[in-house]
């Protein structure tokens, strides 16, 4: 879709290609001049302040919708990662598995993985063909029968081999970034992108943050922050993942105002729809351990009372549900439900950032989400890989209801962060700048300001 170039389509406009030249201006290569451009922006090359007229603002609005969701991927991760070492590791390779059921596993894994769109296999694929093959041993009795016994244990030492590589991965991007002489700049960058989504008028829902991303980059943000996470853990030592969500918030009572609480600032649900390093499946309960950021080993913080015949096989990362429990049911089908009935309703945004929407059934619940003729979807993605997002934009069919800010030089995190996304203001002062340069200066002096700070041009909806 991207062709080396960056691809834009925001309000009413069709899509266009940019090509940024090497004086950081970018061209128009393909698409019709877009409408929020002034007569001498359409004639001449636009920087990235020209952009930001257009694109903040839009943004800006879309951002105070009456509910406001985030979808992160793995694209998150390589971001953060990147400004913090300068190299990206997406954890999602691993030695193969040792098996007498090697060539067949890789041979699923592969089909697998060219059904779904994603084209080449992963770790992933294996795991998930790795458990079904062992339950299908296990209905054909090779964990008990005396003389195919042997290849059924091994088959569950391969996987706990497969496993160990994929955690040790995900623990070595978190203590990447957290032992990284730039971490600084990446956790400034990840917080300012947070809090663009967090800040919200007290008038409207809590932000839905989602991922599907293992690692714990967002909750060391969010912690960075002072953004309190609200999720279905409950619980101090070892938090215990509870079916029976309630309703709860956090509110405050305003000096002199009895019986009025207002929403706390700075608060967000949060849901892993994949799973966690540290969540662990412990008899009939999911718990998440105490494992610190980045820690070397998973396996030492697995020996604790409690956690009694858990080993890596037993950390509920998608696919790894345990072997009873298919990620179609618990604790998996409480995370989708939290999503949909997030995303399915009227007024509705969904900001997709490091997605590639290779997963199915995250895509079709954003596309019933499309259905409703109020929502909105914005992807913002540092590339199209394998072309998923231009066949998903076609096949969803409702190109007025998606915005799309693609390209390594649009969408990449401090060019996002610096220019593009709305900044964050928890309370209403820039509202009220808003307001008075209209009561006491003259249109020309209005937009001169406005041209410096676009969110104060109107288009959020307060």
């Amino acid at each position: 879709m991207t062709d080396g170039n960056n691809i834009l389509k925001i309000r009413g406009d069709s899509i266009i290609k940019l090509t940024k030249k090497d004086d950081n201006k970018y061209a128009i290569v393909a698409g019709k001049v877009p409408s929020w451009l002034n007569a001498t922006q359409q004639s001449s090359m636009l920087g990235l302040p020209e952009l930001r007229t257009g694109i903040e603002p839009w943004l800006t609005s879309l951002f105070q919708s009456e509910h406001l969701s985030v979808l992160t991927g793995n694209g998150l991760s390589i971001a953060v990662q990147f400004l913090a070492t300068g190299d990206g590791n997406t954890a999602m390779s691993g030695q193969d598995i040792d098996s007498a059921f090697k060539d067949k596993i890789l041979e699923a894994a592969r089909k697998s993985s060219v059904a779904s769109g994603r084209g080449e296999k992963n770790i992933e694929d294996e795991i998930r063909v790795t458990n079904e093959l062992i339950r299908g041993l296990e209905i054909l009795g090779y964990d008990t029968d005396a003389a195919k016994k042997d290849d059924y244990k091994k088959l569950c030492q391969g996987l706990e081999a497969l496993i160990k590589d994929f955690t040790d991965g995900i623990s070595k991007i978190e203590a990447s970034v957290a032992t990284a002489a730039l971490k600084e700049r990446a956790f400034g960058y990840l917080v300012s992108f947070l809090m663009s989504f967090a800040s919200r008028t007290g008038t409207r829902e809590r932000l839905n943050i989602f991922t599907t991303n293992y690692d714990r980059l967002i909750e060391a943000g969010a912690e960075l922050a002072g953004l309190h996470l609200l999720d279905r853990f409950v619980g101090t030592l070892a938090p215990i993942f509870r079916s029976s969500r309630l309703d709860i918030d956090m509110h405050y009572n305003p000096p002199g105002i009895r019986g009025e609480p207002r929403y706390l600032e700075g608060v967000a649900r949060f849901t892993k729809l994949h799973g966690s390093i540290d969540w662990v499946d412990v008899g009939t309960d999911i718990r998440r351990i105490g494992l610190p950021f980045g820690s070397a080993d998973i396996k030492n913080f697995l020996n604790a009372p409690g956690l009694d015949n858990v080993d890596r096989r037993k950390v509920m990362i998608y696919p790894n549900s345990s072997k009873d429990r298919e990620t179609a049911e618990y604790p998996y089908v409480e995370l989708f439900r939290d999503f949909a009935a997030a995303l399915c309703r009227p007024n509705s945004t969904l900001v997709t950032y490091g997605y590639g929407f290779g997963d199915d059934h995250i895509n079709r619940i954003i596309r019933d989400m499309l259905t409703i003729p109020s929502t909105h979807l914005i992807v913002i993605s540092y590339d199209d890989a394998g072309g998923r997002i231009k066949k998903k934009y076609e096949e969803f069919g409702r190109s007025s209801q998606i915005s799309l800010v693609i390209g390594k030089d649009l969408a990449n995190l401090p060019t996002l962060v610096d220019y593009f996304m709305p900044k964050p203001s928890i309370d209403k002062a820039s509202i009220r700048m808003g307001e008075l340069l209209k009561q006491r200066y003259s249109e020309t002096k209005v937009e001169s300001v406005q041209a410096d700070f676009p969110s104060l041009s109107g288009g959020a909806d307060l």
